[in-house]
């Protein structure tokens, strides 16, 4: 641990992660609640959530590839870069005097999604790239507690920026955080490992991920449904703010407070998950995560907003631990050279059942049926709690003699 923190990359990375994450989590926060706030918003914003769910379906495959071939710091100052002009633009629209609209909103949104469609496989390609395996962690729990303490900065900031500045100035503040990010990510040492020098993309290249993963079926399902709470995540993206609009009748600083004991929930994980799954493994710890954030989900619906509030502790606690865990088992098993395209792989397919289940959400919220969104939600946790569970009993035994075994490289 100690190693790690005096590590100046790890420094680095940090605060160009704290940087950029409270910037883009203002803004995540805002436009949602916008969308839902207007006329037909709610209906809008689950269109809008499914509409960008199916782009980044078609994406991540295509990014899963090119963490595994190009330079991975390269990729996150680009990604940045990008945010950073774009979200400049639409700053400057509030501030010439002209006001924002519905599509406004959408393309906002959609510059937010596309940067955490980037973001997240490439720092988990970079970390596991520049840190030793017996780090691997330590640095998924600091990261935990570093992302969702930036969250917590971000909900507070929300709950009052919301209720007192426009939107572009929350635009601008989003900039000058990327901005912070470009200078922080410009001064990271790092030199690419390998890089492939082939023009083409060869077939089997692409595919390496997915056979390499397909040969070991027990560790496939294990760690398909160990994704789950986080699908419950973003899921709940769309449903929490509907659900406080017209189920609980709350105003936007509710909201904001939520976001913070989301927060303060993953930090908890954040700090002890490490210490608990050197303990009792990732595995043992991954199967706790899950648990807990099914048992709190399926609560939702029967409690009022204060217990409502309590269970976002719970939620977090169960969701984190389980990318916590996660995370450190999939550094330890899964090669470098193909982290990127066995992580698109889960990625993508997460992304298919979140299109599936918001297109089925959107339609039963605009019938005001969204209590009956968290019962099936509730119905699909349990059911991947049970499948985690049968996966890990049996060992993630290969399944062919000839299947693929890849070298870090």
């Amino acid at each position: 641990m100690k190693n790690l923190y005096k590590d100046s990359r790890f420094r680095l990375i940090i605060f160009a992660n704290i940087a950029s994450s409270i910037g883009s989590g203002i803004t995540m926060i805002a436009i949602p609640w916008m969308l839902v706030s207007s006329e037909n918003g709610n209906k809008v914003f689950g269109y809008i959530t499914i509409g960008m769910t199916i782009l980044s379906f078609i994406l991540t495959p295509f990014v899963g590839n090119l963490v595994d071939r190009v330079s991975r710091k390269k990729l996150l100052i680009i990604s940045e870069i990008i945010c950073f002009v774009l979200l400049l633009m639409f700053s400057l629209i509030g501030f010439i005097g002209l006001s924002y609209d519905i599509w406004h909103y959408t393309i906002i949104y959609m510059i937010g999604s596309l940067y955490y469609t980037i973001f997240y496989p490439t720092m988990f390609a970079l970390n596991q790239e520049i840190f030793t395996k017996d780090q691997y962690k330590s640095l998924n729990g600091t990261m935990e507690v570093q992302g969702q303490l930036s969250s917590m900065i971000a909900g507070a900031l929300a709950s009052i920026l919301l209720l007192k500045w426009d939107l572009h100035y929350i635009l601008l503040l989003d900039t000058i955080s990327y901005g912070a990010a470009i200078y922080f990510y410009l001064k990271l040492p790092y030199v690419r490992v390998t890089i492939e020098k082939t023009g083409k993309v060869v077939k089997s290249q692409v595919s390496e991920g997915i056979r390499y993963i397909l040969a070991r079926p027990s560790l496939f399902i294990f760690l398909l449904f160990s994704f789950m709470p986080f699908i419950g995540v973003m899921l709940t993206n769309y449903l929490f703010p509907v659900y406080l609009v017209d189920v609980l009748e709350a105003d936007a600083s509710v909201y904001g407070i939520e976001g913070m004991i989301y927060a303060i929930g993953a930090i908890i994980a954040g700090i002890f998950v490490p210490t608990v799954s050197s303990k009792f493994g990732n595995e043992k710890t991954i199967i706790f995560g899950v648990c807990v954030y099914t048992i709190a989900i399926s609560l939702i619906v029967f409690v009022n907003l204060p217990i409502y509030l309590s269970l976002m502790l719970f939620l977090a606690i169960g969701n984190s631990s389980t990318r916590v865990a996660r995370n450190s088992f999939l550094m330890d098993y899964i090669p470098n050279n193909i982290i990127g395209r066995v992580d698109s792989l889960f990625r993508t397919l997460g992304l298919l059942i979140r299109i599936l289940l918001l297109a089925v959400f959107t339609e039963m919220v605009s019938s005001d049926l969204i209590i009956y969104c968290f019962i099936v939600l509730s119905g699909i946790l349990m059911l991947s709690l049970l499948l985690v569970v049968i996966s890990w009993k049996k060992r993630f035994k290969v399944k062919e003699k000839n299947c693929p075994v890849i070298a870090n490289t």
